[in-house]
């Protein structure tokens, strides 16, 4: 009797299990044709990356080819790199002039659909995206190339646009706000000219050790003259920016006396700021609170 018991019992222990597996099997199909469904989206790098997150949401699969952590301005793109573009639904980067490699991987993919989002003028700081409306400019247009590759969910793209919108006014008017009555306008960044479209929309005087690259190089006499106006201007602090070595902006704090304060341009995230999910808007917000402390501005 007992063992009669003991096999009913057995057989409805497999038969639960049974259903339990399947289930999970069903459910792993299910989501494997949820991701199959998901137009594939390759970003050049970290700015575009959020950007198409913010609109595309879960209607896209979003991968980013610089890895988190490398200087964007000396990525070298492998074979890995083209076979992950050739695959994709759509390539959006930046611009050929802040990302020739991309121009150049194009020649041979001329198949794939791609977008530079951000405009470039000639004469201006190609950066156009560390001021939030330039950011806003990019957003519009990632949002046209979604809705021409993917018009069904037309709808969706827009309401995370509009949101997305809302958000960046906000932000524009904080920033406004944050540095109207600041006790210094002069913004001195020990890097490149990636701050010039933010300096310009906010009345700041912007004074920039290198040129609009990494790899522009940075003359004796230029770091004299950025030490003689610091002490002239009384200027407080120097900003420097991430994924950029601190040698420069600690050798002219040695000199001057200046604290040194981060800024970042986006365009290459941490490790750690990548895991953690961070937006642009918490970048920017992380930019107004420094730019604060540096130019000695009453708080918001």
């Amino acid at each position: 009797m007992k063992k009669g018991i003991y096999a009913f019992l057995l057989l409805a222990s497999l038969a639960v299990f049974g259903f339990w597996w399947l289930g999970q099997e069903n459910e792993k199909v299910k989501h494997s044709a949820q991701a199959a469904e998901k137009k594939q989206i390759v970003a050049s790098g970290y700015v575009v990356y959020d950007l198409l997150r913010s609109i595309g949401g879960d209607k896209i699969a979003v991968t980013q080819l610089v890895p988190p952590g490398t200087e964007p301005h000396h990525f070298e793109p492998t074979p890995g790199t083209i076979i992950r573009i050739s695959e994709a639904d759509l390539l959006v980067y930046v611009s050929a002039e802040l990302e020739p490699w991309v121009k150049e991987i194009l020649k041979g993919l001329a198949d794939v659909p791609s977008l530079a989002a951000g405009p470039v003028y000639e004469g201006e700081d190609p950066h156009v995206w560390i001021s939030p409306y330039g950011a806003l400019a990019m957003a519009k247009e990632i949002e046209k190339a979604l809705v021409t590759l993917d018009p069904q969910n037309k709808a969706y793209y827009r309401k995370n646009l509009k949101k997305f919108e809302k958000e960046i006014e906000q932000l524009h008017q904080d920033f406004k706000q944050g540095l109207s009555a600041c006790q210094t306008k002069e913004m001195v960044h020990v890097g490149h000219l990636a701050f010039g479209a933010l300096a310009r929309d906010y009345h700041l005087n912007f004074h920039a050790l290198t040129g609009t690259s990494h790899q522009s190089e940075h003359s004796v006499k230029k770091m004299a003259a950025l030490v003689k106006m610091i002490k002239n201007q009384k200027v407080s602090a120097v900003f420097t920016e991430e994924l950029l070595a601190p040698d420069l902006a600690q050798m002219v704090s040695a000199e001057t006396g200046v604290q040194i304060l981060p800024l970042y341009t986006i365009q290459g995230v941490s490790k750690t700021d990548f895991e953690q999910g961070k937006t642009y808007q918490d970048f920017m917000r992380q930019n107004l609170e420094n730019l604060q402390k540096g130019l000695v501005c009453p708080a918001l």
